[in-house]
């Protein structure tokens, strides 16, 4: 009998060895990673960040106020380097020169591992700058420019802030690139660019989900986050579509609005028939599993995998079909406001990180942010889409 009871208790001690060992290493596999600060930033603030295939890193920086030397760099050898040129990067904010580098909101490395540079053509989020608001491409064999494509007035209005872009290489002769437009002060939306023809339209002009949430006050570092301005009445953040991935698996294009809770994803078909009229694209729109976060960037993998920043809690997310949930990856506490991500050839996904919150805007004129500001790298199972033409 005392037998049969030792073996018994035996038994349920190794299975709850077992338990417990399964249950550990299930929590490791779930706990978020810890990022790996890989650049910090002790001049300007950056926003994008784009990897190259071969590990390059390109990084670009809003002429928002700060004294700007460069709108978009090479981190080479612990350095910042201007790229393509310095030339092209100097710019006098009282009279922008539309033909060089006005002010960059994003810089992206698309599937056939060529960099693109998105210019607002904006100063300090001002009025577009006739014939400044523009995409570029760079060869990153020769490190120079093969194509710039200017947005016409009724593309960039006044009013417009480009903010974010994306690109399927498999649609039409050369591809369409895909682009916020996140104003405060005007029309909300997604600008749609034939590569091939350079001919660019706008859809979901307006539209509720490309708008910013009425009254958003995300809790930032432990604060409600709103627009406090020396001599103006405080305000919300009312910034609209700003993050955007594409999902090549299932030809959807995800956005969010910078100041919501909301996540949405509409069809690539749809969008991209420039002679599809805003109300039949809507009909593709579906809004995405409810989330407790916002998100600046968001980012998709070669295997469909959705990556989102998670700027209420110093985090970077991701998004689990089977459960519909939003797990954290990855948090750090200095991970203050992460704002933009690239997957690179290694597998690891690169995110600036830029006290975006702490800037004076927001502080009655007060400027918060303490440098450096930071890069990070976290590791996942993801790759960056390779074209496949």
């Amino acid at each position: 009998m005392w037998r049969v009871f030792l073996a018994v208790v035996a038994m349920a001690l190794v299975v709850g060895c077992a338990e417990e060992s399964n249950s550990s290493a299930e929590r490791k596999q779930t706990a978020p990673a810890k990022p790996q600060r890989v650049f910090e930033f002790n001049n300007q603030m950056p926003t994008g960040v784009a990897v190259s295939r071969s590990g390059r890193i390109f990084v670009n920086y809003p002429h928002w106020g700060d004294p700007i030397q460069y709108t978009v760099a090479e981190l080479k050898n612990g350095k910042e380097i201007p790229f393509p040129d310095a030339r092209i990067n100097q710019q006098d904010e009282s009279k922008p020169d539309a033909s060089k580098l006005v002010s960059v909101q994003s810089v992206v490395i698309d599937p056939k591992d060529r960099l693109w540079i998105l210019d607002t053509g904006s100063i300090k989020m001002g009025p577009v700058t006739p014939g400044g608001a523009k995409l570029i491409c760079v060869d990153l064999q020769q490190n120079k420019i093969v194509k710039q494509i200017v947005f016409p007035d009724n593309v960039a209005l006044k009013t417009t802030y480009l903010n974010d872009v994306r690109f399927d290489l498999h649609r039409g002769a050369e591809g369409f690139a895909y682009i916020t437009d996140s104003s405060d002060k005007g029309a909300n939306g997604i600008i749609v660019v034939d590569l091939a023809t350079e001919k660019s339209w706008r859809k979901l002009n307006d539209h509720p989900s490309t708008k910013a949430d009425g009254e958003f006050a995300p809790i930032v570092e432990g604060q409600p986050l709103k627009a406090r301005e020396p001599g103006k009445p405080e305000d919300y953040i009312r910034m609209g579509s700003d993050g955007i991935a594409i999902d090549t698996k299932r030809q959807v294009l995800y956005y969010c609005p910078l100041a919501s809770h909301r996540l949405y994803s509409v069809s690539l078909d749809a969008l991209s028939d420039q002679n599809m009229p805003d109300d039949e694209v809507a009909r593709s729109v579906t809004e995405m599993p409810k989330r407790d976060f916002a998100s600046d960037g968001l980012e998709c993998g070669a295997d469909g995998t959705l990556y989102l920043t998670d700027y209420d809690h110093n985090a970077v997310r991701r998004f689990d079909r089977n459960s519909g949930r939003y797990e954290i990856v990855a948090t750090d506490p200095s991970m203050i406001w992460p704002d933009s991500m690239s997957i690179g050839a290694d597998g690891r996904l690169f995110v600036t990180a830029n006290q975006l919150d702490r800037q004076p805007r927001f502080h009655n004129g007060q400027d918060q942010r303490k440098k450096p500001f930071f890069l990070f790298a976290i590791p996942t199972n993801s790759k960056p889409v390779v074209a496949s033409r």
